[in-house]
């Protein structure tokens, strides 16, 4: 505690990111290194032309969402998986349900916040753009032996819409999410505004049945020097956490560095009271290095989270050979080897097949008459989210709550699909827009056996 009057923030140990192991072997665990400087790529001159050729025909402003990027600059993974770095720090993550006091579980709901933005592959890399329809699915393994799942989904490809579920079930953690990217060119720079929110919910704290809700959004991104110079990753602009229940907001800011003055990768923010305005505490660091808090009444500052010794908890996945045609691993796999590889050709060529293969089921269904509607989410307008999972997750026990989650769609090794999924699709799901607390319906699709598969094998990219 700060004398009393504030939460006592522990520091993170753990080795440095230089020395963790991936438990998946899609080679794409690489995470940024705390002194900045694989923050930067420097482009060769072919790929400079490249570059160049691209962007002599934008103006300043111009959306990039349906412009070609040559495939150097990828990542070898979707964005549907990309989303899971927000949950790659249980011990900042699982912790939040055991507190009692409503500030102090706040600022732990803070540090599990700020946590993850330092995870991120070496220099400017951008995922890959999801198809529509594409489903992408993973698991933790945490300490305690219990498990939290991860669900998403491509719920629209114009605008991007990439919609997430995450459950945490034996730690009463939730956390609903869209994220709606939208990319513009700026001259010199490109940013990609991170528009949508994610819904943390505490299902033990608050109103039974309902929760203790938490909404967040994220930092924009920027890549400076794109013209000249190299390109280098900033995040920017202000962010919000919100607890309305409690009447508790932390305004960060994500400052970029000025031409000038200034330096990177630095945050500046504070958590209030939005009833009273009292100020409770500062924040302070870099987000890819140490955060420290300041107990506004004390003047006490503690280490919040230190990035430079933070080991992150990656996901596990099951082996290709179990997913569906729709699943980013697999429908990805192609490209994902030719751009770790470096084989720039080959990877546009793979880049191209799957694009081309998401044009024709278009024509197909615009053939048919049939409008696509999302197959594992439904549209809502509650908490500013766009979509929320389709299935009832209203369990009394973590218990029935695995079971359900398990039932929407395989996670886990040895759990498949009892049907096919299937492009255009013949058979309509409802597109109203629903209450976030209705369940449409709970799908029955996986074996029943699901519970029992807890292997670690990894699929291979």
């Amino acid at each position: 505690m700060f004398g009393g009057h504030g939460p006592h923030i522990p520091h993170v140990t753990g080795r440095r990111r230089g020395s963790t192991t991936s438990s998946r072997k899609s080679d794409e665990g690489e995470h940024s290194d705390p002194s900045g400087e694989d923050d930067t790529t420097v482009v060769d001159e072919g790929e400079k032309s490249m570059l160049l050729a691209i962007i002599s025909q934008l103006k300043p402003g111009a959306d990039l969402s349906r412009i070609t990027l040559p495939t150097f600059i990828l990542e070898p993974r979707s964005m549907l998986e990309r989303i899971t770095n927000f949950m790659q720090h249980p011990e900042t993550l699982l912790p939040m349900t055991t507190i009692d006091d409503p500030v102090e579980r706040f600022v732990s709901v803070v540090k599990f916040y700020l946590s993850g933005w330092h995870l991120k592959p070496p220099g400017v890399k951008k995922p890959l753009n999801p198809i529509l329809g594409e489903q992408f699915a993973c698991y933790w393994e945490l300490p305690d032996k219990t498990k939290a799942y991860y669900i998403s989904e491509q719920t629209s490809h114009h605008p991007p819409k990439s919609s997430y579920f995450y459950m945490a079930p034996y730690h009463h953690v939730r956390i609903d999410g869209t994220l709606k990217p939208r990319s513009r060119f700026l001259g010199n720079s490109a940013a990609s505004m991170m528009e949508g929110v994610s819904l943390l919910t505490l299902l033990n704290k608050g109103k039974p049945g309902v929760g203790e809700k938490y909404i967040l959004n994220q930092p924009n991104i920027y890549v400076r020097g794109i013209l000249f110079g190299a390109m280098k990753y900033e995040l920017g602009d202000h962010v919000y956490v919100k607890c309305p229940e409690n009447n508790l907001v932390a305004d960060i800011e994500f400052r970029v560095k000025g031409f000038f003055m200034g330096t990177y990768n630095a945050i500046q923010g504070a958590i209030k009271n939005e009833k009273t305005g009292e100020i409770l505490y500062e924040i302070t660091g870099k987000w890819n290095e140490e955060m420290y808090i300041k107990d506004e009444v004390t003047g006490r500052t503690e280490l919040l989270f230190d990035a430079t010794n933070a080991k992150p908890s990656l996901p596990l996945v099951r082996p290709i050979a179990e997913q569906t045609e729709k699943e980013s691993q697999l429908l990805w796999e192609p490209t994902i080897k030719a751009l770790l590889r470096k084989d720039q050709d080959a990877a546009t060529d793979e880049k191209i097949k799957v694009e081309e293969k998401q044009r024709s089921d278009t024509r197909k269904r615009e053939a048919d008459g049939i409008e696509w509607v999302p197959q594992l989410f439904k549209p809502t307008t509650e908490y500013g989210l766009d979509y929320i999972i389709n299935a009832n997750i209203d369990g009394k026990d973590p218990e029935t709550l695995e079971k359900q989650m398990l039932s929407i769609t395989p996670i886990l090794p040895g759990s498949h699909s009892h049907g096919k999924f299937a492009i255009p699709p013949h058979q309509n799901h409802p597109t109203t827009v629903t209450n976030f607390t209705e369940g449409e319906h709970e799908p029955h699709l996986l074996e029943p056996d699901t519970l029992k598969h807890t292997s670690r094998q990894a699929p291979s990219t």
